[in-house]
């Protein structure tokens, strides 16, 4: 915890000195796009650096690695730019998230392509098959946290995330190639009685290398056992969720009063209602509405901002009415509403993750947590064994009587978790 909280300090103050530089690619339009395709083009100049330098010098010319170090340190600095572009030129976009994390892979790789290639033409055999292991770790670092949090689970943790590779080599590339520059290519250590030697000047770049090796792939399975504990977390609480009817019997009660008009979005697929509802518009932070006919009253259920821009821990989710039938007056809910029917009970999960429950219906657990994708909060739930990032809750009624409503579905519609761009809708019949 100490050295995220470390970490973090670090990225701020290095925000604070680049941010005029950021602003000023702003001012010349440069887009954040256009930021991380010029730092996939500097991680090529890194591998071409590497590979001049496995074919124009020999062992003992360490001149190349520090110069690729130089260009390492560099591009690294265009993957803080552009994020920092799309937040102060608030020019973010799900595309751009996207955009930025595949350009960072190829970046990657495209660099280990380089150091490898240079290994192996100078014969640093050993060095080079480190090199590809701290590949694999890297990309196993960046792919298990992308997973997790595409499945609801953060998991950030570890001692070699992407800022830290990259200032681990060109660091020690730099330090390598100015040592060498001073005391030679071929400068060795050997101990008495070992008949070859313990260092040289290579090994100030090839040891970092091979420390990275083992650390990444540690990382990653630090960040699986992190994920692991998660979902099982999430399974174990998602077992204890009640049956269909009670689904059913707890939104029924929760959705029991209403007066209003209609306007837009139909009930799909076979038994529609007979009335078109309305489709909430321009309201922001929501995370999903609820209705059910007779009437076009909406429930909005909208994600609880503090003073400061974050989730309001106490309170994550801010729920009120749309009164369509009022010339879509907003109106906040009275306090039986709120304590006995519509009302959301919150649990702090952690890690920016909440439980709810409906008051009305505690048996069934929704999670509100940030996706990966578009780094925005969603409701996820557990509808017929299928994970749900929420969108609408509809109850399909006809005849019965308030306390008893011939509630024929319920029909549950939002996006699957697993593959945010796929809509699904399920129903759960009585």
């Amino acid at each position: 915890m100490q050295s995220v909280k470390l970490r973090d300090r670090l990225q701020l103050a290095i925000y604070k000195v680049i941010n005029p530089f950021v602003r000023g690619l702003i001012k010349i339009g440069l887009t954040p796009n256009a930021v991380t395709t010029i730092g996939l083009i500097l991680n090529i100049g890194v591998a071409v650096i590497f590979v001049l330098g496995a074919e124009k010098t020999n062992r003992g010319d360490l001149s190349y690695i520090g110069w690729g170090g130089a260009l390492v340190l560099f591009a690294g600095l265009f993957d803080m730019l552009d994020g920092q572009v799309a937040r102060l030129g608030n020019m973010s976009s799900r595309f751009g998230a996207l955009y930025d994390s595949v350009l960072d892979r190829y970046s990657e790789m495209i660099m280990f392509l380089g150091i490898c290639y240079y290994l192996v033409a100078h014969h640093y055999f050993l060095s080079s098959l480190f090199a590809f292991i701290a590949l694999i770790g890297s990309m196993m670092v960046s792919y298990t946290r992308a997973r997790a949090e595409a499945l609801g689970v953060e998991c950030k943790g570890g001692l070699m995330q992407r800022p830290e590779r990259v200032v681990t080599i060109g660091v020690f590339a730099i330090a390598c190639g100015i040592t060498g520059h001073f005391n030679g290519g071929d400068y060795k250590i050997y101990l008495p009685g070992v008949s070859f030697h313990v260092f040289e000047t290579m090994s100030i770049f090839t040891l970092p290398i091979a420390l990275m090796a083992v650390l990444t792939n540690i990382t990653a399975v630090k960040r699986l056992q992190e994920a692991k504990r998660g979902l099982e977390a999430q399974d174990r609480n998602e077992k204890r969720s009640s049956t269909r009817a009670a689904l059913v019997a707890g939104i029924c009660f929760a959705l029991g009063w209403g007066l209003f008009s209609p306007i837009k979005l139909m009930a799909q697929e076979a038994d529609p209602s007979p009335i078109v509802f309305p489709l909430p518009q321009g309201i922001s932070n929501q995370l999903f509405y609820l209705q059910r006919d007779p009437n076009t009253n909406t429930i909005i259920c909208q994600l609880n901002l503090d003073s400061h821009g974050e989730v309001n821990k106490d309170q994550p989710v801010n729920v009120f009415w749309m009164r369509y039938g009022d010339h879509g007056e907003k109106k906040e809910l009275s306090y039986i509403q709120r304590k006995f029917a519509y009302g959301i009970i919150s649990k702090d999960l952690g890690n920016g993750q909440f439980e709810l429950r409906f008051t009305s219906h505690k048996k069934l657990p929704m999670y509100l947590s940030k996706s990966a994708v578009d780094k925005k909060y969603h409701v996820y739930a557990t509808i017929n064994n299928k994970k749900m990032e929420l969108e609408r809750i509809f109850l399909r009624i006809e005849g019965g009587s308030f306390w008893f409503p011939n509630v024929k579905y319920v029909e549950i519609k939002g996006r699957d978790a697993a593959l945010p761009t796929k809509h699904i809708i399920e129903r759960i019949k009585v």
